[in-house]
């Protein structure tokens, strides 16, 4: 559709937020020392997704303290760092390994959920030097079948979940509704990332990565997400970084804008919010707001899916470009091989 000044009024459902935490447990605790934290999110009514960074005694402590406190908590699965810490298509037997550890960890400590997070992104290590990600991009792309069996891998984990009777979520980059739409699977054999289906899908939905875009990413990616996720409120601050946080401002306004398309809105992350006193606020916050998004924010969104996905599709024909002109220079050489001897003669 073409780029135009889009007008947010407010929507009829205000919708329940939910926060990404990934603190390393020592800081998970000293967060969750302080009283008034468990209290605004009583009052926002708002559940926590927790990154399982390691299955401790002390991380078992804190997601008791939510449970006794009425909070629901989603226990976002995660490997450690040294097997690539999200889920990707080169750890997915980790990960079966993994869901059975936090099993035991939950029936161990007692912990209630109230379902599991799968947060698909791309493997840590392969962004240890420009070799080792070199290596592990053309191993992907030359090797099309570890798609269809990393699908296969991660499927099976969702039902294993589904066994032990909790609902799956999956935290996705926007970048794969447009390849879906490019119908390509080029984003999985680039980046490891897996086009896994689990009971609602999270797009992660973060314009602090792109500021000038403001809130139109969350506007234009809306319609193609089950549930939204904004952010991200923590980082450095200081004026000319490289991802300057969320404002209160601006993260109000995806908030608004995401309320239009999901009836839960997630922000990554929790303690970015606490740090810069965002919970307060947001326990009070109007959702009867209008939002303004501007032409050109509109405009540079459209852009960049057309961009993505006219990409996607084009690099996505190569195989069959490259068959062609194989197909045609081996005819042509025939040609030329059962000519010479006509011409001999």
């Amino acid at each position: 559709m073409p780029a135009r000044e889009i007008r947010i009024g407010p929507s009829s459902v205000h919708p329940r937020l939910a926060f990404a935490c990934e603190m390393d447990t020592p800081e998970l605790q000293a967060l969750f020392a302080n009283p008034e934290v468990t209290a605004d999110l009583r009052r926002l009514g708002a559940r926590v997704s927790l990154s399982l960074t390691d299955l401790s005694s002390g991380r078992a402590e804190v997601v008791r303290h939510l449970n006794a406190a009425g909070i629901a908590v989603t226990a976002w699965m995660s490997l450690p760092k040294e097997q690539g810490y999200y889920l990707n298509s080169g750890n997915a037997s980790q990960a079966l390994v993994r869901f059975g550890d936090f099993q035991r960890w939950t029936a161990a400590y007692g912990l209630h959920w109230s379902g599991v997070g799968l947060d698909i992104e791309p493997n840590l290590r392969d962004f240890g030097s420009v070799s080792e990600a070199g290596a592990s991009i053309l191993r992907r792309l030359f090797h099309p079948g570890l798609v269809g069996r990393a699908r296969a891998s991660y499927a099976s984990l969702v039902s294993q979940i589904h066994g032990a009777g909790y609902t799956v979520e999956t935290y996705q980059f926007p970048f794969l509704a447009d390849q879906r739409e490019a119908h390509s699977d080029l984003l999985e054999r680039l980046f490891g990332i897996v086009d896994v289906r689990g009971d609602q899908e999270v797009l992660m939905l973060y314009s602090s990565f792109n500021h000038p875009a403001d809130s139109a990413i969350v506007w234009q990616y809306g319609p193609s997400a089950q549930l939204i996720a904004v952010g991200s409120t923590a980082g450095d601050t200081t004026a000319g970084s490289k991802f300057v946080p969320l404002s209160f401002e601006e993260l109000s306004r995806d908030l608004i804008v995401a309320g239009h398309f999901a009836p839960v809105v997630g922000i990554y992350n929790l303690e970015g919010c606490v740090s810069r006193g965002f919970l307060p606020r947001l326990a009070g916050f109007d959702w009867n707001q209008t939002v303004i998004i501007s032409t050109e924010a509109d405009s540079r969104v459209i852009r960049l899916r057309a961009r993505v996905q006219s990409t996607l599709w084009a690099l996505g024909q190569l195989p069959y470009f490259a068959a062609v002109m194989f197909a045609m220079d081996l005819w042509l050489s025939r040609w030329r091989r059962a000519g010479q001897p006509r011409l001999a003669r």
